[in-house]
Order: C-alpha cells, then structure tokens, then sequence
C-alpha cells in the first residue's frame, strides 16, 4: 500500500511545484503594474526618471535593473561591479536615495 501512495503523491507534488514560479511571475506583475498605475497618477516617479537620476552615479558598475515595492513606494536598482552587488534604494515619490546594500 506505501508504495501505491507513494506513486500517486509524485504527480501531487508536481503540479505543486510547477504553480511556484506562476505565483512569483503574478507577484511581480503584481508590482509592476501598481507601479505604473501610480506613475500614471502622479504618485510616484516613472523607472526611466529614477535611472536617469541614479544610473551616472554609479556609471562605473553594470546595472542589472530594478524593483519596485509598492509598499514602501521605493524602487531597488541592482548594481554589480568586481563580483560585488550593490543595491541602491531609491524613494519613488522624490527619487532621493534611501539606502545602499552590499
């Protein structure tokens, strides 16, 4: 009987993980359709505002791209130079830097 159930969990746990990167993909669709909502209204500065801001101070580093968090209304531009990444976080409403991360 172990066996039996064994074979029908295999498909289960399957299914279970093929829906994980789904639910990440709507998760950051998620945040990027708020943020352009939120530009779109005023609220917050477009990506393109905030990488022309941020992108010639760090014009020695690769810049990798952005995140957006809605909650905390922040855009995180990722950097890497030498094999190090850097964070930069940036408040979306003024496009003042809030912090750096290594």
């Amino acid at each position: 009987m172990k066996p039996l159930a064994s074979l029908l969990l295999i498909p289960l746990a399957a299914m279970t993980l093929a829906g994980l990167p789904a639910a990440a993909q709507e998760q950051a669709r998620g945040e990027q359709g708020e943020a352009r909502r939120e530009a779109q209204a005023g609220n917050i500065m477009r990506s393109g505002e905030i990488e022309a801001r941020i992108l010639p101070s760090m014009r020695d580093a690769e810049y990798l791209g952005f995140a957006y968090d809605s909650t905390a209304k922040a855009y995180r531009l990722k950097f890497i130079k030498d094999g190090r990444v850097t964070y930069v976080d940036v408040d979306a409403r003024t496009g003042r830097i809030i912090g750096r991360s290594r």
